[in-house]
């Protein structure tokens, strides 16, 4: 803190860490730095579509009288960003609220407004987690995931590059950009720049951009631009293996549908060869052959669909391999046999 006469500074800070030295705290519980900020917030909603709200849990009534005590004064009867958000939202009903947010605590920013809140809690899974905390995350309700900001890079964290292998990356980045929820990707990420500069610093190195990484992410953007990753529904897929081949475990499966769009990702989340069956949700697939187009290499596979309902999808990946199929109805029979060894290979 500072002191200067009768009034103190306090530097804005995290109650589990130290302050930060160039953020100066405001008082939430003050009236009138309320008002002012809901002001301000009215004023950057004429200019653009939404905003960030840095940390945006450390505003919730309970965590400020926690972190400030006395100092804060009397607590409010309401939530600040219950106050903020409606009355913004009163005169731009369309502008979004992005919270960042931690500590379990997105439900309730989404409960109080918020249009998305950040998903850290995928991304710890995804750098540190094996795939069964990944497959236990995607298990949630789909309604809350749709409010979820996805993401493997941001300003605060390493750069992807940098905090995973290659084939990881690929891995993760798929899955962050083919689960429920806003997706978001952070300049410099399809480079695969390693550096990450501070961030109030206007400078950076040169690096040499990874143009096969680049060519991945861009294969990557054009699959999910489709309104099946938008307006479609989304079910998490249940895998299957056999006694003496568990590896199905490290293998985790989604699917989408819209009308006759429809969509199936698996990813090996491991550093090992995994196979194993995906059963999808859909009830109609044995009554025609299937065309499954791999969207990341080109690759098409026939396959039974009666196969496919009663036994599940075969599917054999070697590490952190996947796969993004667009399904379509097979024209022939004879695509079903010519994919199918394929597919069986991986």
């Amino acid at each position: 803190m500072i002191l200067q006469s009768d009034r103190v500074y306090a530097c804005g800070r995290n109650p589990y860490f130290l302050a930060w030295p160039d953020v100066l705290q405001l008082n939430a519980f003050d009236v009138g730095l309320r008002l002012a900020a809901v002001q301000t917030v009215l004023e950057i909603a004429g200019q653009c579509d939404g905003i960030r709200c840095d940390m945006a849990m450390l505003l919730l009534n309970a965590i400020f009288e926690r972190t400030w005590g006395q100092r804060a004064g009397r607590r409010p009867e309401t939530e600040y960003w219950t106050e903020a958000i409606a009355t913004v939202r009163g005169s731009h009903p369309d502008f979004l609220f992005i919270a960042e947010a931690y500590w379990d605590l997105e439900w309730e920013l989404q409960r109080l407004g918020f249009d998305y809140c950040y998903d850290k809690r995928l991304y710890d899974r995804l750098e540190h987690g094996d795939p069964e905390s990944v497959r236990l995350h995607l298990s949630a309700d789909p309604a809350y995931q749709a409010k979820l900001v996805r993401f493997i890079e941001n300003h605060d964290e390493l750069r992807a590059a940098a905090a995973f292998s290659r084939g990881k990356e690929e891995a993760a980045a798929l899955t962050a950009a083919t689960v429920p929820g806003a997706r978001l990707f952070y300049e410099g990420q399809f480079e695969g720049r390693m550096v990450r500069p501070a961030v109030f610093l206007g400078r950076r190195p040169d690096e040499l951009p990874n143009e096969e990484l680049g060519r991945f992410y861009a294969r990557l953007l054009e699959a999910v631009d489709h309104p099946l990753f938008h307006d479609g529904g989304w079910s998490l897929c249940r895998c299957t293996g056999w006694p003496d081949n568990p590896s199905c475990r490290n293998l985790v499966a989604w699917c989408w549908e819209l009308r006759e769009d429809r969509v199936i990702v698996v990813v090996n989340l491991s550093g090992a060869a995994a196979q194993g069956r995906i059963h999808l949700p859909w009830g109609d697939l044995q009554e025609s052959a299937w065309r499954l187009y791999d969207c990341l290499s080109d690759a098409v596979y026939g396959c039974d669909g009666v196969e496919m309902s009663e036994q599940g999808l075969y599917v054999g990946l070697e590490p952190w391999k996947h796969h993004l199929f667009r399904c379509s109805r097979a024209v022939a029979s004879a695509e079903v046999g010519a994919g199918l060894m394929s597919l069986a290979r991986g």
